[in-house]
């Protein structure tokens, strides 16, 4: 499973577009694998800007001088499937928000039996590196792997983190979803959710 999370920014005056549009040709199509499907954790986050109102779920966004934004959040399976998404605003830390990622994770199909809650392993950039984010995988039984800040290089971790970056792209593709043209946040996570399960169903057109 991966987890991350993306800000959005969000124009004055487009409010009345309702559609979510349609992506480009393939780009949500999920590569074939010969790999099993399993969950592959990982975290990270990306930011959208709000208009001029703002909106609900938003925040001064530290990267872009302040102006207002919000955050998604999204876990993933190693193959970039999206699990569960949720949003913040654009000052809130990624590490905050593991813990409501994990929770909010619904059960996983696996072997006969009890379906999967957690998943197994958690892959996390230097972002998740507290004290905090590994007791919370510790609590709920998941092997965690986070990188160190000042011991280990970003670039190791690339190999599990270009999976959650793909997914935002896939995501991203909708032009709904480029910028956050909603004040309501519900609506908003509404068009996010159902860019997933598009993501989702031509991800099982591929696999059957």
């Amino acid at each position: 499973m991966w987890l991350r999370g993306d800000v959005l920014a969000a124009s004055a005056g487009l409010a009345n577009c309702w559609s979510l549009g349609q992506p480009s040709s393939g780009v949500t199509d999920p590569p074939a694998s010969s790999r099993p499907v399993g969950l592959e954790p990982g975290l990270h986050g990306q930011r959208v800007h709000c208009g001029k109102k703002g909106g609900e779920t938003t925040g001064p966004n530290p990267t872009d001088r302040g102006r207002p934004g919000t955050k998604r959040h999204i876990v993933t399976d190693r193959q970039g499937i999206p699990l569960t998404v949720l949003l913040s605003g654009a000052n809130v830390h990624d590490s905050r928000m593991l813990e409501p990622l994990l929770d909010a994770l619904p059960p996983i199909q696996g072997k006969n039996g009890r379906p999967r809650r957690r998943p197994g392993k958690l892959h996390a950039d230097k972002g998740y590196d507290y004290r905090r984010c590994r007791m919370a995988c510790s609590r709920r039984g998941i092997r965690h792997r986070i990188a160190r800040k000042g011991i280990e290089s970003s670039s190791h971790l690339g190999k599990h983190r270009w999976v959650v970056e793909r997914t935002f792209v896939w995501i991203s593709r909708f032009r709904r979803l480029t910028v956050r043209y909603e004040r309501r946040a519900d609506i908003h996570l509404a068009f996010i959710t159902i860019a997933c399960s598009l993501i989702c169903f031509r991800a099982l057109k591929t696999w059957f």
